[in-house]
């Protein structure tokens, strides 16, 4: 818990009012919906935009920031619909508000509360749960990528530790879990870091020396001048031209990596 919210201190400053992701979304020409996807007691609403595309299209997994299933995200997920993917993307903090609902119904400081709280089994059955339910779509291919940010890049991380079908994952500016846990993955890690992010970055020579030894593919790459978040804030209003450079380079490598594997 204390970890969590460690990071939920230093992930970046508390995102404020996301108006101009929330009129990018409102403008897209895309499918997009939100559905509930249910497994056992539990039910996990979940955003998922839909490419305009002749044929069927592989799956991307997007997990959230550490803020929660915010407008942001919302954008992210469909510009990987815009891109040519089923992109979905489930609201982790789905029954975590007072009423039973998620991220909307949680003030920014419930939201950094709840997210501490959630079970790692949990979060991995909700990841499992809503890949599923993307793969049997009737206009997806069958083969499914993962991606994250942030507290979503650690998750998406984690994720690859415990699902074995991954096409690829990608992790953004996301710590590792153990090289125990790092033994288990089958697909290959690429990472996509911020240079002015020294308590993520930290983290990347032991990942690069224990993947390695344990035969595992892991490639980072380092956006020099950019700070954490980048993916978020090289798109936001007057970006820095740094985190602006690296969310372009950042989407080209993306695209490189799935068109690829």
């Amino acid at each position: 818990m204390k970890r969590i919210m460690l990071g939920l201190a230093l992930c970046a400053a508390v995102v404020s009012a996301q108006d101009w992701a929330r009129a990018k979304v409102d403008k897209s020409p895309r499918h997009r919906e939100w559905i509930t996807v249910k497994y056992g007691n539990r039910k996990v609403e979940t955003f998922v935009a839909y490419p305009e595309a002749k044929t069927n299209t592989p799956v991307i997994l997007v997990i959230h920031e550490i803020f929660g299933h915010s407008d942001w995200v919302e954008n992210v997920t469909d510009e990987f619909a815009a891109a040519g993917y089923i992109a979905i993307s489930p609201d982790l903090l789905s029954g975590m508000a007072p009423k039973g609902g998620g991220t909307h119904e949680l003030s920014s400081s419930e939201v950094g509360r709840e997210i501490g709280k959630l079970p790692p089994d949990q979060i991995t059955a909700d990841l499992n749960a809503v890949a599923d339910y993307g793969l049997k779509l009737p206009a997806a291919a069958k083969k499914l990528f993962v991606t994250g940010f942030c507290y979503g890049g650690s998750q998406t991380f984690r994720f690859a530790t415990n699902r074995a079908d991954l096409a690829a994952a990608m992790v953004f500016y996301g710590t590792p879990p153990d090289k125990e846990s790092l033994a288990r993955i089958k697909t290959p890690v690429f990472g996509f870091y911020a240079g002015n992010d020294q308590r993520v970055d930290a983290t990347i020579p032991d990942t690069i020396t224990n993947m390695k030894d344990l035969g595992k593919f892991y490639e980072p790459v380092t956006y020099e001048g950019a700070g954490h978040g980048f993916m978020r804030a090289g798109e936001q209003p007057d970006p820095s031209p740094a985190n602006a450079k690296a969310r372009e380079e950042a989407w080209a490598r993306i695209k490189k990596i799935m068109s690829s594997h």
